[in-house]
């Protein structure tokens, strides 16, 4: 989850801040909490960080 929150707070953190960014992958992380597959939960959580934190 560091090179999510590396990757999307050198693109959005100038905009957002950084700890805008953080907590907008945290929230998106907890979703996946307690899910029994966990290999693509990086991938996901980039994903829908990247799509809430451009629509905002």
């Amino acid at each position: 989850m560091h090179q999510v929150t590396d990757r999307l707070v050198s693109t959005f953190g100038a905009d957002r801040g950084a700890q805008e960014v953080a907590r907008t992958i945290d929230e998106i992380h907890h979703r996946f909490d307690g899910r029994p597959i966990r290999d693509f939960v990086p991938v996901l959580v980039e994903r829908y960080a990247r799509q809430r934190l451009t629509a905002a």
